[in-house]
């Protein structure tokens, strides 16, 4: 029987765990419920992200994708009136465990996020360092030269930048600017990465750009992506999983599974209509 805890801040916090294994990881989570105050934003929400590959969610507006995609890595526990039951499992092991340290998820389970949000102040080089001060993660100066060539690499950036590492991040185009936080999310070494409708603010050619970027990147590292848009779920997700909430109740996942069944041949009534644009 799964078991259901109730979570809420604050939390106490643990010894440190032992190093996470590198590699992409697996992610679970198992029958998620979450509230605002006394909103109830999801109801019993269950789904597992495989490992090498990208999951996305797709589903309106207001049906708790986002919600849900925080959740993965702790960041609902920012919100003084969240509360949530369930567990979310990296690699089997639950992240909300007691004796699990926050910064032990956040380095695990990275963070990229709708608006590009890089540190306007930091230079190109300080923005994908950044991560490693939060974290208390100690690189020496060879090391940290190797790790910002290696992040932008990863990220689709470094031929555009690599004259010009010590300019401001903020003067990058916004396309270069996402892929910047990307590189700077991957600078600590995710087995996760969550990306909130990361090419909502950007042009085609950058979008194109950051799915390209993404591709590359699920053999290294898991990926989440929250996306309105159906273009793109299908192109660059392996699994897909379908959010709706309807007249004022939680949202739900009405179907899930691998994206390809989901745009051609959908379970669910509901499924089909969405993906096909009759409604949201």
């Amino acid at each position: 029987m799964t078991q259901i805890l109730s979570r809420s801040l604050p939390r106490t916090r643990a010894a440190a765990a032992p190093p996470a294994p590198a590699g992409p990881a697996s992610l679970e989570a198992r029958e998620i419920t979450a509230w605002f105050g006394s909103h109830q934003v999801l109801d019993r929400v269950s789904l597992t992200m495989p490992a090498r590959g990208i999951t996305a969610l797709i589903g309106p507006s207001g049906c708790g994708k986002s919600t849900f995609l925080r959740i993965l890595n702790r960041m609902h526990e920012l919100v003084p009136s969240a509360a949530l039951a369930g567990e979310v499992l990296l690699d089997g092991e639950d992240i909300y465990d007691p004796q699990r340290r926050l910064t032990d998820a956040r380095r695990a389970i990275g963070m990229v996020f709708q608006k590009p949000n890089p540190f306007p102040a930091m230079s190109i080089r300080e923005n994908v360092l950044a991560g490693l001060r939060l974290t208390g993660t100690r690189v020496d100066r060879a090391g940290r030269d190797q790790l910002v060539e290696e992040c932008l690499v990863r990220g689709g950036l470094w031929k555009e930048v690599k004259d010009r590492l010590d300019s401001p991040g903020g003067g990058l185009s916004g396309g270069q600017q996402q892929r910047l936080c990307i590189a700077r999310s991957l600078a600590i070494k995710p087995r996760v990465l969550l990306m909130d409708e990361p090419c909502s603010a950007l042009d085609p050619t950058s979008t194109r750009v950051i799915e390209e970027t993404m591709k590359d990147l699920a053999e290294q590292v898991t990926i989440v992506i929250v996306t309105h848009n159906m273009q793109q779920a299908a192109r660059v997700s392996d699994t897909c999983a379908f959010f709706l909430a309807s007249q004022g109740t939680p949202g739900v996942i009405v179907e899930h599974g691998p994206t390809d069944a989901m745009f051609t041949s959908p379970q669910d009534q509901r499924t089909s209509d969405y993906v096909n644009g009759r409604f949201g």
